[in-house]
């Protein structure tokens, strides 16, 4: 198989060229249209990724040297059009079309195909996963991205300036950050994140690894409907949770204090916990606990000192998912909540809706890094657990 992967080479002017012309008039088109005019950008980006890849093709074989000429090449001509900026964007540009072009050019994209599938096959399995899976990366990844140089604006504004575009190092400023650890309003509202997050995650963790050891059991009656019931805060619209949490906790007293939230964000991330530990638990040998029954070990020594051990990676996974859905919360505690339970997420909810401030992009940002370092742990957890299941290799 690899012998006729080495061997075929798909035409140049009839394949690769135009394919990459097309990639190239999609650069330019973007290009063109940060500048005013896309049809000429479009045009100018196609002729040029045209010429780029019949000359790598055709008379440069190296492919480093040559992804490394077009990335030079483009830079520089994003050089004289935006200045640092488009030097930056024209490299990047400059190496995926080096790269496209050596990957269409060489056949590397039948490779990972069987050799007798047909071209439809493989149109569908690269634009399966190129573009459908990439447009759906883009339109969820790239307004995540754009918040985090945004939040580094030197101006009070909520979009790119001149001088950021340009790579300039007086259109950056971390006084936004400053902002939000000097501003009492930001700091009270972090210190109420951290006050009623870790304790709903504290009760949440609890009750939901005790529901999902027992309904694991065989024996309990009617266990598929109870968990019908716990999970349903994961199905019914926030917003009628919320509502009814209100009239409820307003009846006996709850509303408006700490416990009252605290309560609440507990019963929207106990879900997580029930759902990670049964997961867990699917793959958790019964034998262990009768084993430590048969040598004396009463059930709370069994739970703590052979069935915590073996659960604990989808413990920490619920726990980890019930405090970002607590500390990321907005509706409920906007419902429930008083003044002195002001979250960060309320904050940042009112100044969006008082008072225009970037300081929302700061926090924004410092948000997104805490949960990528919580996902980050989980999917160590996860792992993890694979392992000590033998679902996976050590």
């Amino acid at each position: 198989m690899s012998a006729a992967i080495s061997t075929f080479r798909p035409s140049l002017t009839g394949f690769t060229v135009p394919m990459i012309a097309g990639l190239g008039a999609i650069f330019g088109f973007l290009w063109g249209l940060s500048m005013g005019n896309g049809l000429v950008g479009l045009i100018a980006g196609g002729a040029l990724a045209a010429v780029i890849a019949y000359v790598l093709a055709s008379s440069m074989e190296n492919r480093g040297l040559g992804v490394l000429a077009a990335s030079v090449l483009i830079g520089v001509i994003g050089l004289f059009l935006g200045g640092a900026g488009g030097a930056v964007a024209g490299a990047a540009m400059g190496a995926i079309t080096g790269n496209a072009t050596y990957w269409l050019s060489t056949g590397r994209y039948r490779a990972v195909l069987p050799p007798y599938a047909s071209s439809k096959q493989v149109l569908w399995h690269h634009f399966f996963r190129i573009g459908i899976c990439g447009a759906i990366f883009f339109f969820l990844i790239v307004p995540i991205l754009i918040i985090i140089p945004l939040s580094f604006n030197a101006e009070n504004f909520f979009t790119f300036t001149k001088a950021m575009l340009a790579l300039q190092p007086e259109g950056y400023s971390t006084k936004h950050y400053s902002d939000f650890l000097t501003n009492p309003d930001w700091q009270q509202a972090l210190r109420n994140s951290f006050m009623i997050a870790p304790a709903a995650t504290l009760l949440a963790t609890a009750f939901g690894t005790l529901a999902a050891i027992g309904l694991s059991q065989s024996h309990v009656p009617f266990r598929r409907a109870i968990m019908v019931v716990l999970i349903s805060p994961m199905i019914v619209p926030l917003i009628i949770s919320a509502a009814g949490m209100y009239f409820f906790y307003s009846r006996i007293g709850l509303q408006g204090t700490y416990w009252g939230v605290v309560l609440a964000h507990a019963a929207l991330g106990t879900p997580f916990v029930i759902i990670t530990v049964t997961a867990t638990l699917v793959g958790f040998d019964r034998s262990l606990t009768r084993a430590a029954a048969n040598m004396g070990a009463n059930p709370v020594t069994t739970f703590f000192k052979v069935q915590m051990p073996l659960i604990v990676p989808g413990v920490v996974s619920g726990a980890l998912f019930a405090f970002i859905t607590s500390f990321d919360e907005v509706v409920v505690v906007l419902f429930l909540g008083s003044a002195a339970q002001k979250t960060l997420p309320w904050q940042m909810f009112t100044g969006l809706r008082e008072q225009i401030s970037p300081t929302i992009l700061a926090v924004a940002t410092i948000m997104v890094a805490i949960s990528i370092a919580l996902l980050s742990v989980l999917e160590y957890l996860r792992r993890r657990s694979e392992r000590l299941r033998g679902l996976t290799p050590g």
